[in-house]
């Protein structure tokens, strides 16, 4: 690496390394950025869908199941030797496959060790999610190899060092920095490109942790804040920030650029392209932020920067989330209810469990919590573990979670207001409703099979279908 050339962080997520010809882009959006004279540093999640399953497989293993996990195995096997065959040649393929056969034999023993233990912890269930990272990784290295670049797979575990709270650890920046820029800085140095896990890390100790659901982006952010780069691009699988989700409003607008609070106030509420603290270490350093989509790679994407230009189209976004479950949540003792909330909502958060919304009205002591369909299962037996017997769970139903965030232009009613009076005209039931007290965001949980034409309707009432919102203008 000379002085003059520029780091540029990339980080691939789990739909960008999906299959074999995800790899290969990569590899070529690798190779061009080299080409264009930046040295390039890389961020891999594990393959899409990857994750999930290593957390299925541990609930399984705890619960005495060893047959599903098993079968986890085997899947992970045959996806990731897919790719080495497509890939790689004969002699790289068969390195490729003794390394993925040692990672899988330290998995199968870990997943016998929770069978054995009969628990999940928060520190067991670290010690698992992080397996598909160092796969991707492992592999994604091959791949840049038999491509005629020098690459080297670095385990995070080695580089990030955090405290021990496990399922969302907090990061040690000033030990973190010192083993980045002797490690990753060396391998520059010496003109490697290392490809790093993302989403994981460990305890000065040595103890694995990750930096909670879909924390490969800060993974990416700190690697960038450490070395000083000079730019992070997020590749994901759509064209950057949405003014809504394609799979609903297939015309949804890229957002071009945002201020770095406009973008974490996005993330707070749901983005999927980013993490709520990716933010936090590039806005420390000054550094830019791009989201770009490694399927349309000549797209510009959305750009994150301290101060956008004057010119720029400010618009409100429509953030969506399906696949997800309410679940109403109480004892029914009027004086236990602020009791009961707390008590729900810690032990949810030390399982790791993403509660997505939750609301509480001052005349029902109930709580209304929204997770991820596919935590259901857990959830519900943490919960009915409760001291007492009764089953605390009274309803549950299938819902969305639709979410408002931005600048209305000229109208000073806010977009809370405006949300509202959207979708009190489209006739849609509101179940629960979060609103920000300075009227700029409004999240709304709904039907779950509403969540398609409600966001499509409030995109058109928004005005953010029209040419005149494209200039800033809103309806």
């Amino acid at each position: 690496m000379t002085q003059r050339e520029s780091i540029v962080v990339h980080k691939f997520g789990g739909t960008s390394v999906g299959d074999a010809d995800g790899f290969a882009r990569v590899a070529q959006i690798l190779g061009e950025c080299r080409r264009a004279g930046r040295q390039p540093v890389v961020v891999v999640s594990a393959m899409a869908g990857v994750t999930d399953a290593l957390i299925r497989g541990a609930r399984w293993a705890a619960e005495g199941d060893m047959s599903s996990p098993a079968g986890i195995l085997s899947d992970l096997r045959g996806r990731h030797a897919s790719v080495a065959e497509a890939q790689l040649g004969a002699k790289a393929a068969a390195a490729f496959a003794e390394e993925a056969a040692e990672r899988l034999g330290t998995l199968q023993r870990t997943y016998e060790s929770l069978s054995v233990l009969g628990e999940l912890t928060p520190r067991g269930r670290d010690g698992v999610m992080g397996f598909g990272e160092k796969l991707s990784a492992c592999l994604l290295a091959e791949v840049l190899r038999a491509g005629g670049h020098r690459a080297e797979a670095l385990n995070a575990e080695d580089l990030i060092v955090t405290d021990e709270r496990f399922g969302g650890a907090s990061v040690r920046m000033e030990s973190t920095r010192e083993r980045i820029r002797s490690c990753v800085g060396s391998r520059l140095e010496a003109g490697i490109l290392p490809v790093i896990t993302g989403y994981i890390a460990a305890t000065e100790a040595g103890i694995p942790t990750t930096l909670g659901r879909s924390g490969s982006d800060r993974s990416a952010a700190i690697v960038a804040a450490c070395l000083g780069a000079d730019e992070v691009r997020i590749w994901t699988d759509v064209d950057g920030i949405l003014t809504a989700d394609p799979q609903h409003v297939p015309g949804a607008r890229t957002l071009e650029e945002l201020s770095y609070d406009e973008a974490a106030a996005l993330a707070r509420f749901g983005a999927e392209v980013l993490h709520p603290r990716t933010i936090r270490p590039v806005i420390a350093e000054g550094i830019p932020l791009r989201i770009l989509n490694s399927f349309r790679p000549d797209q510009p994407g959305t750009r994150i920067v301290a101060e956008p230009g004057s010119g720029r189209d400010v618009s409100p976004a429509i953030i969506s989330a399906d696949g997800m479950c309410l679940l109403a949540i109480g004892n029914g003792i009027e004086s236990e209810r602020l009791a009961t909330a707390s008590r729900t909502l810690r032990r949810l958060a030390e399982a790791g469990i993403d509660v997505r919304m939750f609301s509480q009205s001052l005349a029902d002591s109930g709580l209304g919590i929204v997770i991820r369909a596919q935590d259901r299962e857990a959830v519900c037996v943490l919960l009915r573990t409760e001291p007492g017997g009764e089953d605390p769970i009274r309803r549950e139903e299938a819902v969305a979670t639709l979410s408002v965030i931005g600048s209305t232009g000229d109208d000073d009613r806010g977009i809370a207001s405006r949300a509202f009076a959207a979708l009190g005209r489209h006739a849609v039931r509101i179940i629960a409703v979060t609103q920000a007290v300075d009227g700029s965001s409004v999240s709304f949980c709904i039907p779950a099979n509403r969540i398609g034409d409600s966001v499509r309707f409030l995109h058109r009432e928004l005005g953010l279908d029209t040419a005149e919102a494209e200039r800033g203008g809103a309806r």
